[in-house]
């Protein structure tokens, strides 16, 4: 079943006109069939991990960034989340009604908020510092967001859960060397494209999808095989093409994707030609990172890696 792009909101995600995601078995754009359209974002968290030995549990936690938001629903915590220090609508979709249910009151809450949510501790970044402020007295940690396996484990480090990251981090390495193996990973060039309201890039091997794939063997173009965004050009258009191409759609990018996925210059190179393209989400391949994100790409790599376009 071919759903209309013209369905889309605001965010580019396809919904009725209630505003419900539209679910289907077949969900396409331009021809090309989504990733995983279906995918339960109420499974993202995992299950509840315990404290490391002899430390103290923590009930509540306050957070100031949402993109800390991912490594407390990988460590399975999503549950003890009271605020987030951010505006309403910026937790992240992928992390499921838990967490976007928990109160967002704003960058500079109000000493009222910030009562109302009796944090233990207050985690936060450099960037966002300043709002853990009206938690007065309240344990603060500040956690670097380079490299999202190192946020990770500090996350985890401030929740008193150093060991069950460790375990978890071992799980996903050894799952997606497992998956890369069985797929046969290393004989596939994927291309990443992300398409933006007037632009189309390709995105390279330090960009949080392309961490993944170099995780699991797979192997890149080789002119894609540096860190760093690749503009697409009249000039090098059809670098853009591999084995088989990932699309994706940043915010208000979906009209201008349509228009070159149905271009002759594009059905014209070998993965479009053989049906070797597909959409995924742009929110958890690029515009995130961490464990829970982690493994809803790998999980998108193990349905489709050898699937296609027109059968998957």
């Amino acid at each position: 079943m071919t759903v209309l792009a013209a369905c889309g909101s605001e965010d580019d995600v396809l919904r009725r006109p209630d505003g419900q995601p539209i679910s289907t078995s077949t969900t396409r754009i331009a021809e090309v069939n989504l990733v995983n359209p279906e995918r339960n974002f109420t499974k993202t968290c995992s299950a509840p991990t315990a404290p490391d030995a002899g430390r103290p549990d923590v009930e509540r936690i306050a957070v100031t960034d949402p993109a800390l938001l991912d490594a407390v629903c990988a460590l399975g915590l999503g549950a003890k989340v009271t605020a987030v220090t951010s505006a309403p609508g910026t937790v992240p979709a992928y992390l499921g009604p838990q967490l976007q249910q928990v109160p967002a009151i704003g960058v500079s809450p109000s000493a009222d908020a910030a009562s109302k949510a009796r944090p233990d501790v207050v985690l936060t970044t450099p960037s966002t510092a300043g709002s853990a402020a009206a938690f007065q007295g309240v344990r603060a940690t500040s956690i670097e967001l380079a490299g999202w396996e190192a946020g990770f484990t500090a996350v985890a480090t401030a929740l008193h859960r150093s060991s069950a990251a460790a375990t978890l981090l071992r799980a996903f390495h050894a799952d997606a060397a497992a998956i890369g193996k069985r797929l046969n990973a290393a004989q596939t060039q994927v291309s990443l494209v992300r398409f933006g309201p007037d632009s189309e890039t390709i995105a390279g091997t330090d960009s949080f999808a392309g961490q993944i794939l170099g995780i699991v063997g797979v192997q890149r173009p080789q002119r894609q095989r540096q860190p760093g965004t690749i503009k697409v050009t009249d000039d090098n258009f059809t670098s853009a093409d591999a084995d088989l191409i990932y699309i994706s759609f940043e915010p208000g990018g979906l009209e201008h994707g349509k228009s070159v996925l149905l271009s002759d210059r594009w059905l014209d190179m070998g993965a479009p030609t053989w049906k070797r393209v597909l959409a995924v989400d742009d929110e958890v391949w690029y515009r995130t990172s961490g464990l829970a994100a982690a493994r809803l790409v790998l999980n998108d790599l193990k349905s489709s890696l050898n699937g296609n376009s027109a059968e998957y």
